[in-house]
């Protein structure tokens, strides 16, 4: 068949120049379509659902809204997991979705749940939960900064609001937070002595309020001609305009809300703050974080977000400077065209290599031309199959580039050597295309075989790999097709006939060089068949000791990425407050701002305080990412009351939750009280190995509480109802909005509260008076009593069931396989009562760790049967297989030498080595097996003859496939040194497996033959 498609290709020379043509144009046009995208699509379909009771306790949410949520979500069908919190006033349920899950089919079934749980939720709600596509363990792609050296930041806030509405509302935009908002409020502070002096309560004032400010439709006058629309000015938006609200008459009197609370122009929340470093600068900002729903593209999203730039600017003041404070696109960008670089540095390696060994221009441009067209012809492919340009398929482009040319050098090489031998062009082209027909076909469909497990692997690794895997071997595909038919006809037209061949100073110098080599390569194989017993222990003992290196050789899940931005997270007492906050994150602030290697950054106060770093670019710094954190932690970390949690956050973001540090591991149990004393057990554990660092839990039992009794008899008896209390303490604490002011482009709220000299202690309830059912106002004190004590600020669940969840890093030089494995000893001395599951990246890791064993098995497996079916024999594919073990030895040794983790990358490297290294066996086997059909050669001079001849085309396809490896295992270009790992592997698993192959192979092809012989005398 191979024979048959060269000869028509070498005849038909027209017919193979437009049919390579076709191929290249629909490359062309598949690279001009194809999106670019840091990595494939790996986002777990994540829909977060809130729900808000405002007043209402953490058990109260968790109780009456999360726990109904939960149960009725749990029968949606491909559900990953789902965690809730609940706090004062607040639920919220996160539902991970497996990766093949619809998510807009997702959504539709999470909505018709929420309408199913409807008559179950509380009543008081006041509007029904609400939820979004988006996962919050994921970064915001984009930070935008408004400031104003001049404006009141309320203002301010009317700007982010106009350009939020516009960005959320651009496709693959999942919400935009406004962090450090400042919208204008109308704040009522009330003075509970002047409200007692005047025989009034708080509920009297929030009706005159709400009578006093209305906005509602009036209808029109309609007349025979005309018809006029009615309008009265109902609604007051001022703080002046609301003092002179009557709340009551009083002895014919009007008592004005001025002389019983006092009323001022703020805003909403007085409780959030942010503020923008940037170098000597320091200014009060609020800024836009802009996330991107799962499955959306991100250079595409911020590409969208950025285009509003020119009209942002257009119609903002000049008063007010916006700032791209983070933008993702930015460095997902330059790794892509790094990854580009990196693929055309490789190409241009790999062609040097092919004119070196065969110095002969016309030959050097026969087989390069099979590196354009495979790489534009799996463009094409790719295209039709949805993939995009990411560093991932632009990974597998660049390790192919050594060899898709493999099967081009094969083809030519036969070719020159039967010119050689004194034929002529075409009959050389056939004779030789024919000749090495199956040899490529036979290692073109075993490379392709390696990845079809990786076909069949599930989830985040599938979905990783999958991409990887197919654009490899199409490319592999594509290049034995052109090495099949355009590298012989092309050797048929251009190559110069051995009579016609005048070779220059430096052919005749290197091929002195590569005789010399040749024949000492020649005298050593005759050694080593002469001592075949010492290769075999020698083999054997690499086994032993390759199985070994890979039970100690770290390591890790997916590789960090210098992307130029970390994350600060803190931890303080749970019940600092909002000021103590702020001046404990100053000081943070300033260390951080003094930092040479960063160039500005934001901090955000609110509940907790947060600060996300952007880096100067790594070549105006020294140190990378993860070494700017190694170095600001412990300084950080040396401001008392306060701890600082800093993260380099991962090129993918796996767990449906948002926590301070990378990993995390969940405990859950039906009993909370002894789940809550197995957390501490655990992190007091935790902070005994020295491994870990910057470990934290979501466990948040100890906020202090002001904790009212109500003497319900004592109550009942004055006319004063259990609903009157707690809600006269939310009329003065609770932050109550009790009216809307209405504008033409927003809306804003009329909040009521007590006086701020009233809110400190728990004195200021004295002053507290409820209107009883007779008339008369009764003393808040009168009907309760009061003690300080502890309580939740948070109720978390996991699976529906009570969970606190740990969060830890792992320390420099520690791996996370290291982390895992002394985690687990931990929980294994926890009671039997509690679960304990790692979550997001170390679940996943764990799950990669289990796949990666039987992945490699099968791998070998299918390349057996591959090779079994094509040579028909079940020894020969074990003697092409003997190389795989030095190849893993090389790879985790080169590992272990540069301490380097086993990450996924690397271990894909690995699975590569498996397709690489049995190309040199394949070469020696395929002729050793023709000389003995030919020429009656017996094994040893069979395989013997083979090594010899096919000596050069296996170090050219050894090198060019080096050349290929080198440039990703120098970690070049923006997160090289999350591709290092695989490039690593490649490059010293070839180093050292290719080296023996040529000694080991011919050994074990001699021994296997004779194990085959003796079973043909056995057989009947």
């Amino acid at each position: 068949m191979s024979g048959g498609l060269s000869d028509l290709c070498i005849k038909r020379p027209v017919m193979t120049v437009l049919v390579m043509f076709s191929i290249l144009l629909a490359g062309l046009i598949g690279y001009r379509l194809l999106p670019v995208a840091d990595l494939p699509n790996v986002d777990f379909p994540t829909i977060m659902v809130s729900a808000s009771l405002p007043g209402a306790s953490p058990d109260t949410m968790a109780s009456t809204v999360a726990t109904i949520l939960e149960k009725e979500f749990s029968s949606i069908a491909g559900i990953d997991s789902m965690n809730s919190v609940s706090s004062t006033g607040r639920a919220q349920v996160t539902v991970q979705f497996s990766l093949d899950r619809d998510i807009d089919a997702a959504a539709q079934d999470i909505q018709s749940a929420i309408a199913r749980t409807l008559p179950r939720l509380p009543d008081d709600m006041p509007s029904p939960p609400s939820f979004r596509k988006i996962n919050p363990a994921d970064f915001p792609i984009m930070f935008i900064a408004l400031t104003s050296p001049s404006l009141a930041m309320s203002v301010l806030d009317q700007y982010a609001q106009t350009m939020s509405e516009r960005i959320s509302m651009l496709d693959g935009v999942a919400q935009v937070q406004i962090r450090g908002t400042k919208k204008y409020a109308v704040r009522v502070q009330l003075n509970p002595a002047a409200l007692h002096a005047f025989d009034l309560d708080a509920e009297q004032v929030a009706e005159a309020i709400n009578q006093q400010n209305v906005n509602i439709p009036m209808g029109q006058l309609t007349g025979p001609h005309r018809s006029v629309t009615l309008k009265v000015d109902g609604q007051i938006s001022t703080a002046d305009q609301y003092r002179q609200i009557i709340v009551a008459m009083r002895a014919g009197r009007p008592i004005r809300l001025s002389q019983v609370a006092a009323v001022i122009d703020g805003i909403e929340n007085d409780k959030d703050g942010a503020w923008m470093y940037k170098a000597n600068e320091k200014s009060h900002a609020i800024f836009l974080a802009v996330q991107k729903q799962p499955g959306s593209n991100t250079l595409e999203v911020a590409g969208r977000v950025k285009s509003l730039f020119p009209a942002f600017e257009n119609s903002l003041p000049d008063a007010v400077q916006m700032t791209l404070l983070r933008d993702a696109s930015k460095s997902i960008k330059a790794s892509v065209e790094d990854v580009q670089f990196t693929l055309l540095l490789t190409l241009f390696l790999v062609v040097l290599v092919i004119f070196f060994f065969i110095r002969n221009l016309s030959a050097t441009v026969i087989p390069s031309l099979s590196l354009p067209m495979s790489i534009f012809g799996t463009f094409a492919v790719m295209y039709l199959l949805g993939y995009s340009i990411d560093n991932i398929s632009l990974m597998a482009l660049t390790l192919s580039v050594g060899f898709v040319v493999d099967d081009s050098i094969v083809m030519l090489e036969n070719i020159v050597r039967h010119l050689e031998m004194g034929k002529s062009r075409m009959q050389a082209a056939l004779d030789g295309a024919r000749e090495v027909g199956f040899t490529i076909i036979s290692m073109t469909l075993s490379l392709a075989a390696i990845f079809i497990p990786l076909l069949f692997l599930g989830g985040i690794l599938g979905r990783l790999f999958r991409e990887f895997s197919v654009t490899i071997g199409v490319s592999v595909l594509v290049s034995c097709l052109i090495s099949l038919t355009l590298t012989p006809m092309l050797g048929s037209r251009f190559l110069r006939e051995q009579h016609l061949v005048h070779h220059g100073r430096f052919y005749q110098a290197t091929e002195r060089h590569y005789h010399w080599f040749l024949g000492l390569y020649e005298r050593s194989l005759r050694f080593v068949l002469h001592y075949k017993f010492i290769v075999l222990i020698l083999s054997g003992l690499i086994l032993i000791v390759t199985v070994y290196l890979f039970k100690v050789v770290p390591k890790g899940f997916i590789p960090s990425e210098d992307r130029d931005f970390i994350s600060v997270s803190t931890e303080t007492a749970q019940d600092i407050s909002w000021e103590s906050l702020v001046d404990h994150m100053s000081q943070l602030a300033e260390i951080v701002r003094r930092d040479p290697n960063v160039e500005r950054f934001m901090m955000n106060v609110d509940s907790s305080g947060t600060m996300m770093i952007t880096l100067k670019p790594r070549a105006e710094r020294e140190l990378s990412a993860d070494q700017v954190i190694d170095s600001l932690r412990p300084r950080l970390n040396s401001v008392p009351g306060i701890r600082a949690m800093l993260v380099n956050p991962p090129p993918i973001n796996i767990g449906g939750r948002r926590a301070r540090s990378l990993y995390q591991l969940t405990l859950q149990a039906t009993d909370t009280i002894q789940l809550y004393e197995a957390a501490g057990t655990l992190e007091g554990g935790m902070r005994q190995l020295p491994g870990l660092t910057d470990i934290s839990s979501d466990l948040q039992l100890k906020n202090s509480e002001l904790q009212i009794e109500i003497d319900r008899n004592r109550a009942l008896s004055l006319g004063v109802s259990p609903r009157q209390i707690e809600k006269t303490l939310y009329n003065f604490y609770g932050g109550r909005t009790v009216s809307t002011i209405y504008a033409p482009n927003d809306q804003y709220n009329v909040i009521m509260e007590v006086q701020p000299s009233d809110q400190a202690d728990a004195e200021s309830l004295a002053k507290l008076h409820i209107r009883a059912n007779q008339g008369g106002l009764v003393p808040l004190t009168s009907v309760v009593t009061m003690r300080q004590g502890i309580g939740p600020l948070s109720i978390n669940h996991s699976g529906q069931l009570p969970s606190v969840t740990l969060s830890f890093n792992v320390k420099p030089g520690v791996s996370l396989g290291e982390a895992v494995d002394a985690l687990e000893e931990l929980t294994d001395t926890l009671p039997s009562g509690i679960q304990s599951t790692f979550q997001g990246s170390a679940k996943q890791f764990q799950t990669s760790q289990a796949s990666m064993g039987w992945l490699l098995g099968l791998s070998i497996i299918v390349i057996y049967i591959v090779l079994g079916i094509l040579y028909e024999s079940f020894i020969h594919p074990l003697t092409i297989l003997t190389a795989l073990p030095f190849a893993g030895f090389g790879a985790v040794l080169t590992l272990l030498l540069f301490k380097t983790e086993l990450t996924i990358y690397a271990f894909v490297g690995i699975i590569m080595l498996i397709g690489l290294v049995k190309k040199n066996g394949i070469m020696m086997i395929d002729f050793a097996i023709a000389a003995r059909d030919q020429d009656g050669k017996n094994a040893e001079d069979a395989i013997f003859a083979a090594c010899i001849i096919r000596f050069r085309p296996i170090m050219m396809t050894t090198m060019a496939a080096l050349m290929a490896g080198l440039p990703i295992a120098m970690g070049l270009g923006a997160g090289g040194e999350s591709r290092q790992p695989l490039g690593l592997a490649v490059v010293g698993g070839l180093l050292f497996s290719q080296t023996l192959t040529l000694y080991v192979t011919p050994v074990f092809y001699i021994y296997m033959d004779k194990l085959q012989e003796r079973f043909r005398k056995t057989s009947p």
